[in-house]
């Protein structure tokens, strides 16, 4: 079994394992740190980012000028974002059997891996995975095309040592790919089969798949690959909170074979439940001081949990005549998804629903004109609804796309306003750095609901795998942290690890195959009862492996010389040390010297230059004497029984 990795992103994995001849890619994250090096694009043409100032490195040509701006000492790239797709060097994705998906947030990176690739294979997700995962890349299209630019700038690439930082740091831009387009994405979809938890699901002959639930969030799942006597699991973005999706399958991924562990929480310095505290404080206090409140988001998610959480909040301090906005392209499908999907929520949720009550709050909310969605600022209604103080949730949370981008222009100068950062894929100084000098004011409050380095060790203890698997960062704290030990997977047995573009090899012992045997050979046996329900009997035959299916067959008459010489007897039994030493002695071969050793003998015969190496599983003879290795090992066979 081998594993390629081909993300340098935890969070955003692409892992490919190959494994009894089947090759199995274990999610498609994109990677959308190469945005940051963007300038935004505006829903309205902005003055303020038009009338930037070029920036051109001296050793440049003409044909580079226009493609860069500076803003307060910070040089951007003006074209349509960029985005770092999964490694293509190592793996052929024609040869991809299936790809496992295990939430929403891990596809996004789908129509790079199967649009004109030769891709043929599967992709496995649950329902609400294909369904909110389509709304974010549907979301992002949109944003994209929605505000057009003329020029793709390219060239400045080639330029990337005469660049100041950070865009001299960007990582590999020339492997960077411009968005897909709504066609890609649909034609991504085509391959999709929907799967149930604990549904399994037959790949290559030679696996059983099954998704169990992982917490994180709607349609999340960890994935097990099993096949007639191995079990490997995958955990990525796994959640042992109390929040609305189903809660983790704990039971089903005990004692696996192999771990393989990813997507760990991304700020483990910040507490989410503290985080979604401190957020609705800092809200009520923007609104409090007569000023409007923005929050960069994704179109589902921990969205759904800020809505009801909020709305308590400002309940209880007499603020819910704050109207709340939900601003994308996809808002109204969102809110309606999340209600739908009720045999994917947690038990308390569950409850609700059959009591014909709405899962969530947001629904409620919308009903009274609390929540209002809308497709765009430019959407029918939104103007005749639009008032101040407000809250506005709206996207792109990279705040390089989306309306986001807009409120930012038009709150930016005020300092009662505030921006609420709470999704902890992007840096918010990073999101902020095109935007400056900007007076209103960010609040950081990361949420991250998925295991931090503590619950990973936890459950890594009870669920006692053969062996672990975990990307190389993880055994390191925090570079900001260097001394919190305690935010890195310290275990007492040291994982294996891996890297981006790196391939692991992990050893599993195959002890057991499980065999077909053909009726005709099967008529010729002879078995022999050893105990009531258990029989034996010689088998002499041929192995033909096809699909991964190991069957017997007679063996065939042929006039060529066998390769091998068929056995005269079938040896079985315990072999016993003393007694195989007196039959040497016997044998005229007395000087054996006996070590024993933890789980091994080794007899040695100095005047014959041999060494017997004897273990539970195996017996090695060591000896430059062809004769005298057939002589011992008749000796050997004479200390068994044989049949």
């Amino acid at each position: 079994m081998k594993l390629y990795c081909l993300s340098g992103h935890p969070n955003k994995p692409c892992n490919v394992i190959t494994f009894k001849t089947c090759t199995l890619m274990l999610d498609c994250g994109l990677d959308m740190s190469s945005v940051s090096h963007f300038l935004p694009l505006p829903l309205v043409a902005s003055h303020r980012l038009g009338s930037l100032s070029t920036w051109v490195p001296r050793d440049a040509d003409s044909q580079l000028e226009g493609e860069l701006r500076e803003c307060m000492n910070r040089v951007f790239v003006d074209s349509p974002p960029e985005f770092g797709p999964p490694a293509s060097g190592l793996v052929d994705f024609s040869e991809v059997d299936a790809i496992l998906v295990s939430n929403y947030h891990s596809m996004l990176a789908l129509p790079f891996i199967t649009n004109g690739t030769g891709f043929k294979g599967v992709v496995l997700m649950t329902e609400p995975t294909m369904q909110i995962g389509r709304l974010f890349m549907e979301e992002l299209v949109e944003y994209i095309e929605r505000t057009p630019k003329a020029r793709h700038a390219s060239r400045w690439k080639n330029y990337l040592r005469s660049l100041p930082q950070p865009l001299s740091d960007a990582k590999a831009p020339k492997t960077w790919q411009p968005a897909y387009t709504m066609k890609a994405v649909n034609a991504a979809l085509s391959h999709v089969q929907i799967v149930a938890y604990s549904e399994k699901i037959d790949i290559c002959g030679a696996l059983k798949v099954t998704a169990v639930s992982s917490g994180y969030c709607l349609g999340s799942c960890n994935w097990l690959l099993c096949s007639e006597h191995e079990k490997l699991a995958y955990l990525s973005g796994s959640s042992t909170l109390t929040t609305h999706p189903r809660p983790i399958d704990q039971p089903s991924l005990k004692n696996a074979d192999v771990m393989i562990m990813t997507a760990l929480n991304h700020t483990p310095m910040y507490n989410p439940d503290s985080m979604l505290g401190e957020f609705c404080v800092a809200v009520a206090q923007t609104l409090r001081n007569g000023g409007s409140a923005l929050v960069p988001c994704y179109p589902s998610g921990v969205v759904y949990d800020l809505f009801e959480c909020l709305s308590n909040h400002l309940d209880n301090l007499c603020l819910s005549h704050i109207p709340m906005y939900f601003v994308s392209p996809k808002a109204e499908s969102s809110l309606a998804y999340s209600n739908i999907f009720s045999e994917w929520l947690s038990s308390s949720k569950q409850v609700k629903v059959y009591s014909h009550d709405d899962p969530f709050p947001h629904a409620h909310l919308t009903k009274v004109g609390r929540l209002k969605p809308f497709k765009s600022l430019h959407a029918e209604g939104f103007s005749s609804e639009y008032r101040q103080p407000c809250i506005v949730f709206c996207g792109h949370p990279s705040l390089r796309f989306g309306d986001a981008v807009h409120f930012i222009e038009m709150w930016g100068n005020n300092p009662q306003n505030a921006i609420l950062f709470t999704e902890p894929e992007f840096d918010f100084g990073e999101a902020l750095a095109p935007f400056q000098p900007l007076a209103m004011r960010p609040v950081y409050c990361p949420i991250d609901t998925s295991l931090d380095f503590t619950q990973a060790r936890k459950l890594i203890n009870e669920l006692k795998p053969g062996k672990l698997v975990v990307p190389e960062v993880y055994l390191r704290p925090p570079a900001m942290a260097p001394h919190r030990t305690d935010l890195s997977l310290i275990l007492e047995e040291t994982p294996l690890t891996y890297n981006e573009c790196q391939v692991l090899n992990l050893v599993v012992n195959r002890r057991l195959e499980n065999m077909g045997v053909t009726p005709d050979l099967a008529l010729a046996l002879n078995p022999s009862t050893i105990r009531p329900g258990l029989n034996t009997s010689t088998v002499t035959a041929e192995l033909h492996i096809k699909d991964n299916k190991y069957t017997l067959k007679p063996v065939e008459d042929s006039d060529d010389e066998m390769p091998t010489k068929y056995p005269q007897c079938y040896p079985y039994g315990n072999l016993s040390v003393d007694d195989l030493v007196q039959r040497l002695a016997q044998a005229g071969l007395t000087d054996a010297k006996v070590e024993e050793l933890p789980g091994v003998y080794i007899i040695t015969l100095e005047n014959e230059d041999v060494v017997i190496k004897i273990s539970d599983a195996s017996t090695h003879i060591i000896s430059g004497n062809s004769k005298l290795r057939e002589k011992l090992r008749d000796i050997l066979f004479e200390c068994l029984s044989s049949f």
